[in-house]
């Protein structure tokens, strides 16, 4: 309070080089209280976020059937028309919105982490691709980020791109939640609408597939380098058949932003986490970041730990319509040994140390 006393009286005596003095003092006095509330502002960003993936959905349909019971049933019956009109919208490329993309709010959530996207290749707008996303987290906080807005600048790095994240079919079944994700560009992870966007959607289009999938967010956790990709073979069995390139991605940090609790194998509660993967289509994880208001405490908020996500070189793959299992198994060793050479280039530079080695499970 004092230096901010001191400026103003500066301003209201001094002339010329004083006056500029006691303004640079008036900005250095506000200048922590605007750091404290761009933090906040990073925080609620990514916590809009974390909360939206998980509740939306449930409590938009929730609201929607409660409508119907209210003097508001004409508005829900004309939404759910709508619905049954446009339910095959995310399947055919979706409805993404350039307005919503470039949201500030994206540049918050980048920072918060914070967030960055590394180039390594250049691509071709005259092919199609798909892009392996490793290794999921419990959020895929990059992979959102990245590729679901312009906070990193996908569009400026890899000009006449248009990437596409695929994710859970079932989110697409959700009011409100279904618009909010096509707006971003996201599309359901099925044969369908990746068909679409591969097939009959021109060029330049990249497919963002989390390959690891729910299995993979089962062993995800601070300081553990693991992906699911073993057998993992559908999407390049598809990348043959559509002759789209393939383009390994990792994201150093994903795993560390939350702390999960990891149940052993033939414990009753990874059975249960199990039985639920399979009926639910995701893994309901056991985890933990920080408080909203205590950085000690225990809440949903993740750490604030940096995520950098390496976009590799691209495998160009011939299309076959009817590949054998031998062609595809041939692709899918080049993919893993692309995949453990981004990573080992890299991982000494974003904290690892040059022992560290990537598990493929």
């Amino acid at each position: 309070m004092k230096t901010i006393l001191a400026a103003y009286s500066g301003v209201l005596k001094g002339t010329g080089s004083s006056i500029l003095s006691a303004l640079q003092d008036l900005s250095v006095a506000f200048l922590p209280c605007r750091s404290k509330m761009e933090k906040h502002l990073q925080v609620i960003s990514v916590l809009q976020w974390v909360l939206s993936f998980l509740a939306l959905g449930a409590a938009c349909t929730l609201l929607l059937i409660y409508m119907f019971c209210t003097d508001c049933w004409l508005i829900a019956a004309l939404y759910t028309a709508w619905l049954i009109v446009d339910w095959n919208t995310p399947k055919q490329g979706g409805r993404r919105s350039s307005w919503v993309r470039n949201w500030t709010v994206w540049t918050y959530f980048r920072d918060y982490f914070p967030i960055r996207l590394i180039k390594t290749h250049n691509l071709l707008p005259s092919r199609n691709y798909i892009f392996g996303y490793h290794p999921h987290g419990i959020f895929c906080f990059g992979a959102f980020c990245n590729f679901g807005t312009e906070a990193t600048g996908f569009s400026k790095k890899f000009p006449g791109i248009k990437p596409s994240l695929a994710t859970l079919a079932g989110n697409f079944r959700m009011p409100v939640l279904r618009d909010y994700l096509m707006s971003g560009g996201i599309c359901p992870v099925n044969k369908n609408s990746i068909d679409y966007l591969l097939s009959r959607n021109g060029t330049g289009n990249a497919v963002v597939i989390v390959v690891g999938g729910a299995a993979e967010s089962l062993q995800c956790a601070p300081g553990i380098n693991s992906v699911t990709l073993k057998n993992r073979k559908g999407f390049v069995r598809l990348a043959l058949q559509k002759g789209s390139d393939l383009v390994p991605v990792y994201s150093f940090g994903e795993n560390d932003v939350y702390k999960q609790v990891i149940f052993e194998e033939g414990t009753c509660w990874r059975y249960l986490q199990r039985k639920l993967q399979k009926i639910l289509g995701f893994a309901p994880c056991v985890f933990h970041g920080c408080g909203l208001f205590f950085g000690d405490s225990w809440g949903m908020v993740p750490y604030g730990k940096p995520i950098s996500t390496i976009v590799g070189e691209p495998i160009t793959v011939p299309k076959i319509e009817d590949p054998t299992d031998e062609m595809v198994d041939l692709y899918h060793t080049m993919y893993i040994k692309s995949l453990q050479c981004l990573f080992d280039k890299y991982k000494t530079r974003f904290g690892l140390k040059e022992s560290d080695v990537l598990y493929i499970q």
